[in-house]
């Protein structure tokens, strides 16, 4: 007889562990009990990078001993993933390790007629909290929290863990129904969206009416130089914008800033600039059509591409790249022009055959950016030119 309980490690990155019949969660230990004839484990997705799973607990699958008894009972399936580690603290993380994983899953897994109760494992509550109205988007049915629970659900079935296709990508031909990162736009438009009146004002951007027939800018900010990748003349780069033409707004929401101001502000923009990083993930808010200028720290040229430079261009945005030069690079400073390091990162990080840590604290981490305001302000004109087009087409 078959076991009912099975694994798909052949993900390069991620598990995928099911019960295909009866069992019982006990959320004191996260284990599904089952009767089948084996006993697997489940990790969270991320299984190749130790530094990030070392913090994430694991759900056990088990056909023994016998499980508990039964205190609650649903009659949809449960989908247990876990949002620990980076999922809490970024952005970007949020989104590529989340709500698109949780997008393909759901749309891969089940059935269109199918409902299934939302299991999430997490060690931030207030992530829920933020992330509700999207979350529902996923299920009809209250969502359970592993850590707030002592009594046993039981689920007529179980998926443990999140599919991914890539970095910020949805591929069509691996879904059942061809959906795209378009698709997913979609879903946060019947989210956050609002039918549009010339210009969306929130508590964010109060707009004056000098400004509302200007093409708007969102500069994505980062402040904590701990974490590096800065606009070190941010100044002088919201000067230069302003006198381009541009209404300037800069976005930097704090992590129990509500997700339907900010994507009210985004979504009635024009035109997101931002170094490489988590606030140009708002660029999945963003109406096709609109402008993205992604500024490259030295070595991040490929990640950029990945991260947003593909994803901009799925969504039917207008896609730039500054690529800094060594002077704007803070590196320079620090290990000298003729170093490896800055002369040819690639080489660097071709010969360490793996995205580490250490390599990620010297490019993401210790560097900042001084932008040449000279080059960058051609930039900005061709984002200006684009923007009013996309202006009069869609206001």
């Amino acid at each position: 007889m078959p076991s009912p309980i099975n694994c798909y490690n052949s993900f390069g990155s991620y598990n995928l562990c099911s019960i295909s019949s009866p069992t019982v969660l006990d959320p004191k230990v996260l284990t599904f009990y089952d009767m089948g004839p084996t006993n697997l484990l489940a990790k969270d997705p991320r299984k190749r990078e130790n530094f990030i799973t070392a913090r994430i607990g694991e759900a056990t699958l088990t056909s023994g001993p016998i499980g508990p008894h039964c205190m609650v009972r649903h009659n949809a399936p449960a989908l247990l993933f876990s949002v620990t580690g980076f999922l809490c603290t970024n952005f970007f993380h949020a989104f590529n390790d989340g709500f698109i994983h949780l997008f393909i899953t759901v749309n891969s897994v089940f059935s269109v007629d199918q409902d299934w109760v939302l299991v999430i494992s997490t060690s931030c509550d207030w992530w829920i909290y933020k992330y509700k109205d999207l979350l529902q988007r996923f299920s009809k049915h209250r969502i359970m929290i592993v850590n707030n629970n002592t009594a046993t659900h039981c689920f007529p079935s179980a998926i443990v863990g999140l599919l991914s296709q890539g970095l910020m990508t949805i591929n069509p031909k691996l879904m059942p129904h061809s959906q795209t990162l378009r698709h997913f736009h979609a879903l946060l438009e019947q989210t956050y969206g609002k039918k549009l009146n010339n210009r969306a004002t929130t508590s964010i951007s109060p707009i004056s009416p000098s400004q509302r027939y200007r093409p708007r800018l969102v500069l994505a900010t980062r402040s904590n130089h701990s974490k590096g990748r800065v606009i070190l003349n941010q100044a002088e780069l919201r000067k230069v914008a302003e006198e381009e033409g541009f209404e300037v707004i800069e976005l930097e929401p704090k992590l129990r800033t509500p997700l339907s101001e900010v994507y009210e502000l985004v979504s009635s923009s024009h035109v997101l600039v931002g170094v490489h990083g988590a606030g140009l993930t708002h660029l999945l808010f963003l109406r096709p059509g609109s402008v993205v200028v992604q500024v490259l720290p030295i070595g991040l040229g490929w990640l950029g591409g990945l991260c947003f430079g593909k994803p901009a261009n799925e969504l039917g945005l207008e896609y730039m790249e500054y690529e800094i030069g060594v002077e704007e690079s803070s590196l320079r400073e620090k290990y000298g022009k003729d170093d490896l390091v800055i002369k040819d990162p690639l080489v660097l990080q071709w010969k360490a055959k793996v995205w580490s840590k250490e390599l990620m604290d010297i490019y993401l981490v210790e560097q900042n950016v001084m932008l040449d305001m000279v080059r960058f302000r051609g930039y900005l004109k061709k984002a200006y030119e684009k923007a009013r087009v996309f202006m009069e087409k869609e206001g």
